[in-house]
């Protein structure tokens, strides 16, 4: 079981930066591949970036290629998404998620992942 805490969203106004982080409970996080997700108004939810467990891979959506950056510290059982070059269509719910199956491939489908947090606003002003 892994408990998943997102922090670090708010409010940037077009071209800035803001950097997530989310914390997981649980020992076994260094073992989970994990995930960034989100959801505008009235759109599905979309993946983001995901990072192996290891660290060794990671993997972006086109749309914040080359903008945003995964990264994750298995000591302190944090995952950090830091984006740059902010645009008003990143607006969204950032959701944070861990998946422990499948994990020799880095998932961009939301179905592989088992555990998510309760997400953070970001919201970039034009």
């Amino acid at each position: 079981q892994v408990q998943l805490v997102e922090s670090g969203g708010g409010l940037v106004q077009a071209g800035g930066s803001l950097s997530l982080s989310c914390a997981a409970s649980g020992r076994t996080f260094s073992s989970y591949n994990m995930g960034w997700f989100r959801q505008a108004p009235g759109k599905e939810r979309e993946f983001v970036t995901a990072i192996h467990w290891s660290g060794g891979t990671t993997r972006y959506a086109d749309s914040v290629k080359g903008r945003f950056t995964i990264s994750r510290d298995n000591a302190k059982n944090t995952v950090y998404l830091q984006m740059n070059s902010l645009k008003p269509e990143d607006t969204a719910v950032y959701y944070c998620a861990a998946s422990n199956r499948a994990v020799g491939v880095v998932r961009s489908i939301s179905d592989f992942y088992d555990y998510w947090g309760q997400g953070t606003q970001v919201t970039v002003s034009s």
